[in-house]
């Protein structure tokens, strides 16, 4: 079966797409709740702000993702780098979860002939890929400041995500046996 350049990359980005949340939701896990609240300087973000700030943008941006304008005008982004008292963990999570839940429903819905349709964030035209790649970028950007701060926070006990230290070799070797 021919499968198009355009097949492939819906596919390939809805796999990448869970990646990303999966990492975030791993490094999650290990943080106590009294770290999601740190901040370790005054020009970065908490762990706490992180996560509502892309839960906010994934709600934006994929909601109507083809239909409306992906900056919602009931988004207050800047409120989501404020804490937010009485917010607990839960309340936050469940906010994360919608997010993502809008990002893989928009994926798993699109097809190829909307690939070249017009999308806009904040009046400015893309295409659906561009708006798609863009979207991903920004949420590997986020995903990876969460996995920096959740190991910095538990530290020794930290359960890698990825290939451990020291490991690479095994590990190549692992998968090349497996090929």
């Amino acid at each position: 079966m021919n499968t198009s350049p355009a097949d492939l990359f819906l596919q390939d980005i809805r796999i990448q797409a869970r990646k990303l949340k999966e990492l975030a939701d791993k490094a999650l896990v290990q943080v106590r709740d009294e770290d999601l609240t740190v901040i370790l300087d005054p020009e970065s973000n908490s762990l706490f702000m992180i996560v509502q700030h892309l839960a906010g943008n994934l709600r934006s941006r994929w909601t109507d993702f083809l239909t409306s304008d992906g900056e919602k005008p009931d988004r207050n982004r800047d409120s989501e780098f404020e804490p937010h008292a009485g917010t607990s963990r839960a309340d936050l999570l469940a906010s994360w979860e919608e997010g993502w839940s809008r990002l893989f429903g928009t994926l798993d819905g699109l097809s190829v002939e909307d690939l070249g349709k017009t999308v806009l964030i904040r009046s400015e035209p893309h295409t659906a890929v561009q708006a798609i790649n863009r979207g991903i970028a920004h949420a590997a950007y986020h995903v990876g400041q969460v996995v920096l701060l959740a190991k910095h926070f538990a530290s020794a006990d930290w359960r890698t995500l990825s290939i451990p230290r020291g490991k690479s070799s095994e590990f190549t070797q692992a998968m090349h046996r497996k090929a």
